[in-house]
């Protein structure tokens, strides 16, 4: 008898500890995607709440015919107000007005494009937008997704009173690694407690600030919280380069090339300096109607290079001088990327003598007194001599100049 009562002891102990390794979470995001900076578009910054699904299926179209795939893109972002209302189970689901014909399908028209769908949900009770929002529900949403087959999850911080944003992110990756589906996961926490500390194993890119804002060097105060321009936004990298690479990106927000509140000048200079950041090339502009100057800085796959460079190392601000700013990049093979930019409302004359400077993050040396670049101009796509004589230009107001270093043979 003593023996029986042993035995079952035993076998519901096993099953006791059986039963608790299925409570065990994976916290660790899914390995091996965004190796570069995401590339794609996301419906935001232009449309807002303004979704449905003709609209994104002319979106995925545009990106094939305009020839942004072609240059990279990849991703057809739905951000806020897609959804409709759970079930009685708790089973979210689309508008059914918006996206009549569900997201699945959805998905796989994206899908016969050649591209990747993604979706938007909030870590707290309602979107920012006032929709449901996932918490509560993580795991129930990450299984949803998952059958619908999205690739990317935006994931915002509005409404989470008393979360902390840690925790709450990783009970999401969690819950996509449970559903099992490979999904991009974009911390969208604005900064506020300091994402790039933790996200590196969390999520494959991180908010680190508040919204963008379509002016090039200007807030909007909106009373309880601030919108940033272009050059607000890029002040507020200082510091963060170190914990971005392959996999894990600082994300300072979508792009607003093309949506009006920049000059074609502007929108140039806000491209590249967000290639040079390796931040993630997320358009925001209505790509169907596309000017053919928006077009070509989307679609400048010279400059597109240096952000998607496999080497991974976002650039910094090297030197400052009469509102003209130096940013340097490495890239792999021994190359470098140099942006020249005018903050300014004048136009800038510079001159620019190369001297040796080492990266300290990468360990990389940029050193023209051992070897002796070739420059070549990745807006005019024309070669601009080499590191032997200095750069000389005038810049004009809020302009760039990108050159690309390649070590001469």
């Amino acid at each position: 008898m003593k023996k029986l009562v042993v035995l079952a002891l035993t076998i519901i102990t096993l099953n006791c500890y059986s039963q608790g390794d299925n409570y065990k979470q994976n916290y660790k995001k899914f390995e091996d995607l965004a190796l570069t900076p995401p590339m794609g578009w996301n419906s935001w910054n232009k449309f807002a709440c303004n979704v449905d699904e003709n609209m994104i299926k002319q979106m995925a179209d545009a990106m094939v015919t305009t020839g942004m795939k072609d240059a990279g893109y990849t991703y057809i972002n739905i951000d806020d107000c897609w959804h409709g209302n759970r079930d009685s189970l708790g089973f979210i689901h689309p508008d059914p007005k918006r996206f009549s014909s569900g997201m699945k399908a959805l998905a796989d028209y994206v899908h016969s494009k050649g591209l990747k769908l993604g979706i938007y949900s909030d870590a707290g009770s309602q979107t920012c937008g006032g929709r449901p929002g996932s918490r509560g529900y993580e795991f129930q949403d990450a299984m949803t997704y998952a059958q619908w087959g999205i690739d990317y999850l935006k994931y915002d911080w509005c409404n989470t009173e008393g979360l902390k944003a840690e925790g709450a992110y990783k009970t999401i990756t969690a819950a996509l690694r449970k559903a099992g589906r490979p999904i991009v996961l974009s911390i969208c926490e604005w900064g506020t407690d300091k994402p790039w500390t933790w996200g590196q194993s969390v999520g494959h890119l991180w908010r680190t600030t508040g919204d963008i804002y379509d002016c090039f060097d200007c807030i909007n105060d909106h009373g309880s919280w601030k919108s940033w321009g272009v050059m607000q936004i890029l002040d507020k990298q200082e510091g963060l380069r170190q914990y971005a690479g392959p996999g894990h990106w600082n994300d300072p927000d979508m792009l607003e090339v093309g949506n009006g509140g920049l000059s074609v000048t502007e929108n140039k200079a806000h491209f590249s300096i967000w290639a040079m950041l390796a931040s993630p090339l997320i358009a925001g502009n209505d790509l169907r109607s596309m000017s053919a100057d928006t077009k070509a800085i989307l679609t400048n796959k010279e400059v597109i290079a240096i952000n998607q460079d496999p080497l991974g190392v976002q650039g910094f601000k090297h030197s400052m001088k009469d509102s003209v700013h130096t940013w340097l990049k490495p890239l792999k093979g021994g190359g470098w990327a140099v942006c020249f930019l005018n903050r300014s409302v004048l136009p800038k004359s510079f001159q620019y003598d190369w001297t040796p400077v080492i990266d300290t993050v990468s360990k990389r040396e940029l050193n023209p007194k051992s070897t002796v670049y070739t420059l070549r101009d990745l807006w005019l796509k024309k070669e601009a001599g080499t590191t032997e004589k200095p750069v000389k230009a005038t810049l004009a107001p809020h302009d760039v100049l990108v050159l690309r270093l390649t070590p001469k043979k």
